[in-house]
Formats: structure tokens, sequence, C-alpha cells
């Protein structure tokens, strides 16, 4: 069984029993229970349900399939906004800026500026067609596999990726520590990383729930970010470790 297949499993059975287990999952599909971690931490990512100690439970928003990015993206939380409005401000006149498909990218979005032309590269579906009728702002999509999410970071993405040379990058991912920002899944981490290695200057997005947390993919170490924008929850020993490793932070409040 295809990983993609077992995740859809997954799903059903969160439908139909309402909850389920690791341990029972990894005998279920005769797999380990880290490979079952790491498919629940890549749906959790996606929006598909929530983990719990030893398992997960489904989402307000699941049913048995995954759901179309029109659905998948909310209105953003407090923390988001004040994060995505502070990072819009960095962009410049020209420059060409990647934006991703996580839930703050899609939040970027209302913020981005209208008043002088700039390019946006992206691997979202969701990204490209909000902004395809903006004037000011032309788009470049980054192809290859489609995920349920909407987002391409497979083998095709992550070459097409390393054919432009980008002014901007606003990274995020699951976690960030001393340790440096991470994902939960390796294609995932494997593409951001070519994307900020291509990039003059990397503003990591994260809200104050991220930090401190280690996911199972490593993206970048916190020397390969310029800047780290947060918001005002983040408690203040962690802003210093992000400091103490010379990495510009900025709190958005």
């Amino acid at each position: 069984m295809f990983s993609q297949e077992r995740r859809e499993k997954i799903l059903e059975l969160l439908g139909s029993e309402g909850r389920v287990l690791a341990k029972d999952l990894a005998e279920r599909f005769e797999v380990s229970i880290d490979t079952i971690r790491r498919d629940l931490s890549i749906m959790e990512e996606e929006k598909l349900l929530k983990r719990t100690h030893g398992g997960a439970i489904p989402l307000p928003v699941v049913r048995n399939m995954p759901q179309p990015p029109s659905t998948r993206y909310g209105e953003g939380d407090q923390y988001q906004h004040a994060i995505a409005k502070r990072a819009a401000i960095h962009i410049q006149e020209k420059e060409t800026v990647f934006v991703g498909g996580a839930s703050i990218h899609d939040v970027l979005l209302k913020y981005l500026p209208r008043h002088f032309p700039f390019t946006v590269v992206t691997n979202s579906l969701r990204i490209a067609d909000a902004l395809k009728d903006r004037k000011n702002i032309e788009i470049y999509l980054i192809g290859g596999r489609i995920k349920p999410s909407g987002n391409i970071t497979d083998a095709l993405a992550n070459d097409f990726a390393g054919q432009f040379e980008l002014d901007l990058c606003f990274a995020t991912g699951g976690g960030l520590s001393v340790k440096g920002l991470s994902t939960a899944t390796p294609e995932a981490a494997i593409f951001s990383r070519t994307v900020i290695e291509h990039s003059r200057r990397v503003v990591c997005l994260a809200e104050h729930r991220k930090f401190g947390v280690d996911c199972f993919a490593r993206i970048v170490p916190l020397n390969k970010l310029h800047l780290i924008i947060t918001d005002g929850e983040t408690p203040e020993d962690e802003i210093r470790k992000m400091e103490a490793a010379d990495v510009k932070v900025e709190v958005a409040r």
C-alpha cells in the first residue's frame, strides 16, 4: 500500500470511528509506529486531522476525503495577521518573491502591496489562483505533482525551483528551534531548502506556537535565516535564543 492510500484509509477510519490510535494503525497496516506517526504529522500539517497523545481525532471540517484548497484555508488568527502585515512591508518594487502554500502565506495575500509592481513565485495552486488577476503582480507557478493540499513539492518542483534566483523568500515550517527551521516531511523540507538557497533574503514567518519545536525533517539551520517575524506571544527567552544565533527578530503586535 502506498503512503497516500494508507492516509486515505486513516481518514476513512476517523470518519467511521471518531478517533484512531497509532499503535492500532501500525498493526492494521503492518508498518512501524514511526511510519504512522509521520503519516499523522503530515495529515495534521495538511489540516486533515488533529494529533492527540497516542493517535488522532478528526477536525470539525474533516470528512472521508481531503478537503480542496478552497475550504482548507481559513481567515487566519490574530497572530498570523500581525505577522503577515509586518512581513509585507519587506517587499520592494520589482522584486521577485517566493510565497509558499502554508496557511500564513494565504493570510499574507491580504497584505501584499498594490501600489508597485513585483513578481511572485509560488508552488501553491491556491496562491497562484488568488493572485492571477492582480495587475501589479506577475505570477510564476512551479510545476510538478499536485498534493491534496494543492501544493507542489516533488522532485520536479525542486528542480524547477533551482532555476530561479529570488530576491526574497517568505519561509515557514512546522517548528523553529536553535537547531533551525523544520517541517513534517523530507520532500517539503528539500523543496523549501532549495528555495531558500536560491534567495538573497530569507524572512521566516513563525507564530509563537512553533518556537522550541523540532519537526521530523530539517529545512535549514538558523544561520540561513536573515530575519524572523513572530507575534507578541512568543516568550522572550525564545527570542533571545534566536538573537544569540545572530538572527534578527521582529515582533509584530
